[in-house]
């Protein structure tokens, strides 16, 4: 999934990390009428393999969606030492149109989880522009037993949003992880979290917001 995916949506900005001087003017609720085009430039991890991540815009430009069909995490039994720990890292090169800035406002994490007695399991996400540091990680944790979908979200107040600089071209990271801990109640089974779909029914979905970008 290299730099041949090209998407008609936005992508976002950060939660937390600080950026060039460059702010937006007036606040503009409504995304733009045009067009925007994502580039995905790279795709790496252990928790997405080559095909195994793709990504759709919603036609409104108010949110993308990144599906997952190989994301899963597993401790305990006969599992794979090094199958604990999964991870992907996303990045994007985000086209929008002239005048208009994006941020990040909300991010809706979803999967299944079976998770026996004493063992652990944690969802972990950030956000980085390319040349900017990475936001604090925000981490979700499970506890077992638990057998069920789980669902996480991550949500930033209007005032706290971290805007795209206006008038450069900055690719986009987006970085997830998922963990298990298979504890020492029950090490001989198998505990397990995935954040993969097989229907296409089960996606992360991050939620843009939008602004005018000064004139010049």
């Amino acid at each position: 999934m290299a730099g041949g995916l090209l998407l008609s949506g936005a992508v976002a900005a950060l939660l937390t990390t600080a950026l060039p001087a460059q702010s937006p003017s007036s606040v503009f609720d409504d995304p733009p009428p045009d067009k925007i085009v994502i580039d995905v430039a790279t795709v790496n991890g252990s928790g997405c393999p080559a095909g195994t991540a793709a990504v759709a815009v919603a036609p409104d430009n108010t949110a993308f969606t990144v599906t997952y069909s190989a994301y899963l995490a597993q401790a305990g039994g006969n599992s794979d030492p090094t199958a604990f720990r999964k991870n992907c890292q996303l990045n994007l090169v985000v086209h929008v149109p002239q005048g208009f800035t994006y941020a990040i406002a909300s991010a809706d994490y979803r999967g299944f989880a079976s998770l026996q007695r004493g063992a652990t399991a944690t969802q972990k996400a950030s956000y980085y522009f390319q040349g900017s540091s990475s936001t604090v990680p925000r981490t979700h944790p499970f506890n077992g037993p638990y057998n069920d979908d789980w669902q996480a979200g991550d949500s930033t107040d209007w005032a706290q949003l971290v805007w795209a600089p206006c008038g450069v071209l900055r690719n986009f990271n987006i970085n997830t992880e998922l963990r298990v801990n298979a504890g020492t109640a029950a090490p001989d089974k198998v505990s397990f979290m995935t954040m993969d779909s097989t229907d296409g029914d089960i996606s992360t979905v991050y939620h843009m917001a939008w602004k005018n970008c000064p004139k010049a």
